[in-house]
């Protein structure tokens, strides 16, 4: 007869008890907590302290999904965010992640070998590559439009008009000439690493738009639009009927491909007719020299004010004596950022009728031909004459941005996106 280990005899003698079920339940809970933790590496070649849309909207995404943990039903991110922008005294332990700025190949490298799923802020090439090369699931968001133009902006620089789409028709002698005032090596340059990001993009596990504009317009699969989302402002009612002239700004980089110029010769065809009004420029770039120089000329002169940067904190009040906002970007807009957040704010837009922005506005708000003059002026003059108007666009377009551009919709739809993906790997 076989002898009976002495372990099993003591287990007969002494039976284990049963597991109770609070201690199942703990079990279960941990070993989900385990498969639904994400390992996510952010790359976005732009970040704080540096300051545009790219950067905002990374942050909010970044803060969003840290903030998320601990939330039931969710699953908790590991967050790391890999930029090639220097601190400069900003301090990232502030922040509810961990930040890596400047890492040399090897560290990003293993940082990619890390993690499970790998976001690109924009088609970044080495990231791109690395992710690949290790099996990653890489997701792509647009924030530009690298992947069909040399350029990213969709702008024609020699003609400063809005591109047709010569890249994506197969024109690329028009692509090369576009930039040529870089020199023929830069531009050839730019025009085949379109090729390459467009290769890249797919091979991606999604792309990612904010608007079915772009989404058309990139022709990759697979592509899934996310509109922006924009957090709720904590916004003071007006208390007081603005006096004086009404008011008509602007808020943007002052560039070119932002429409600044189109905005002072409306502002002076309509000044010429003795319409009476102040123009409000809000921002600050390489260009206000010139713009401040023209704005000298009669009749803008003494009707024209560029305020610089204005801190957040101030924006509010002074956009509350604003009739109307007026976005009259040429090109470059991939959703209308600035559309959007002064939507929010329940102000008047009126905007160029690019893609991006028509989708963004609907109806709440007014469109004028890109890069016309005479039709935003005709606009503004509507503005102006019908201050019930402007009043009206501005709560539709409240309604809209809380209806269709929610913060938390956005945070859910990219959740979903990497908990899918994670999985998958």
């Amino acid at each position: 007869m076989l002898v009976e280990p002495a372990h099993r005899l003591l287990e007969r003698r002494n039976p284990r008890p049963p597991m109770r079920l609070d201690q199942l339940a703990f079990v279960w809970q941990t070993a989900s907590y385990d498969m639904k933790r994400v390992k996510l590496l952010l790359y976005s070649h732009f970040f704080a302290p540096s300051v545009g849309g790219v950067e905002v909207t990374v942050l909010a995404l970044a803060r969003g999904l840290a903030q998320s943990n601990g939330r039931e039903g969710q699953p908790e991110f590991e967050i790391i965010l890999v930029t090639q922008v220097e601190a400069r005294g900003f301090d990232d332990r502030e922040l509810p992640f961990r930040v890596v700025r400047r890492p040399g190949l090897w560290e990003l490298a293993l940082l990619v070998k890390d993690c499970d799923v790998v976001h690109l802020a924009g088609p970044a090439l080495l990231p791109f590559v690395l992710a690949l090369l290790a099996g990653k699931p890489v997701v792509v968001v647009h924030h530009g439009f690298q992947a069909i133009c040399p350029n990213g902006q969709l702008y024609l620089t020699q003609e400063d008009r809005p591109c047709p789409g010569h890249f994506m028709a197969g024109r690329h002698g028009a692509c090369l000439r576009c930039n040529r005032d870089m020199g023929l090596f830069a531009s050839g340059k730019l025009w085949l690493l379109t090729f390459v990001r467009r290769f890249l993009c797919a091979h991606a596990s999604m792309n990612i738009t904010e608007t079915d504009w772009l989404r058309q317009l990139l022709r990759l699969q697979p592509t899934k639009t996310i509109p922006l989302g924009l957090a709720p402002l904590q916004m003071e009612k007006r208390r007081d009927v603005p006096t004086g002239p009404p008011v008509i700004a602007f808020v943007g980089r002052l560039v070119t491909t932002k429409g600044v110029n189109v905005l002072l010769e409306a502002a002076k065809l309509l000044l010429g007719e003795g319409r009476e009004f102040q123009l409000r420029l809000i921002g600050d770039g390489p260009e206000r020299a010139a713009l401040e120089g023209a704005a000298k000329a009669r009749p803008l002169v003494g009707a024209v004010y560029f305020l610089g940067r204005v801190p957040t904190v101030e924006m509010a009040e002074e956009l509350s004596r604003a009739r109307a906002v007026v976005v009259p970007s040429l090109a470059g807009e991939v959703f209308g950022r600035a559309v959007a957040e002064n939507m929010q704010r329940g102000l008047a837009v009126i905007a160029s009728d690019l893609g991006s922005f028509k989708e963004v506005l609907g109806d709440a708000g007014l469109l004028f031909r890109t890069g016309d003059a005479m039709d935003l002026a005709r606009q503004i003059g509507r503005a102006l004459d019908e201050p019930g108007l402007a009043a009206n666009l501005g709560e539709q377009a409240l309604v809209r941005i809380e209806s269709e551009f929610s913060y938390s919709k956005m945070m859910r739809e990219h959740v979903a996106l990497y908990e899918s993906l994670a999985a998958e790997k």
